[in-house]
């Protein structure tokens, strides 16, 4: 697990500069399932740490953790998808992605590696499927050798927020 999420991190380390990200993605393992998010969306991938739990958040919002001194919500992404939690193990590890303007953590299988899909190779998703998970997938990326579906990360983490922004309250 090390090995690959090195190699992974060492690739995103690689693509310096904005272009060089451009139609690059992210692979990762959920549920024996390959899925990607673009590359430059993710600002860090770490292993599994102690996560707080906090009162009254959706099930699959796991809790807060601290990240270099930062407390970042943690999100379940297979609880997100409506099925059944499975116990982390040494492959486990937390996508680190910005979300309007925050740092927040996807809880994933395990990561696998980063590929060029060119927008090209990108098709809609299929019409289909009522599956809990269906709304969170963006487009169908096809590669030489396999399809990895898009995963819409903005969706999965639609309502995951439970922290509010204090500027939109008045104090009294």
């Amino acid at each position: 697990m090390e090995e690959m999420q090195n190699m992974a991190e060492a690739q995103l380390l690689e693509t310096g500069e904005e272009d060089t990200m451009q139609n690059k993605y992210l692979v990762f393992l959920l549920d024996s399932q390959d899925f990607a998010i673009p590359i430059r969306h993710v600002v860090d991938i770490i292993n599994v740490q102690p996560i707080t739990r906090v009162p009254n958040t959706p099930e699959y919002v796991k809790g807060i953790t601290n990240l270099r001194g930062k407390v970042i919500p943690i999100v379940d992404v297979l609880t997100r998808f409506g099925k059944q939690h499975m116990e982390y193990n040494e492959r486990t590890c937390i996508i680190v992605v910005e979300y309007k303007g925050a740092s927040v953590g996807m809880i994933i299988d395990s990561v696998s590696e980063v590929v060029g899909i060119d927008s090209d190779h990108i098709s809609p998703p299929p019409t289909f499927s009522d599956s809990a998970e269906a709304k969170f997938i963006q487009g169908i990326g096809r590669t030489e050798n396999s399809v990895r579906l898009i995963l819409d990360f903005l969706a999965v983490l639609e309502d995951s927020m439970y922290m509010t922004d204090d500027s939109d309250s008045e104090e009294e």
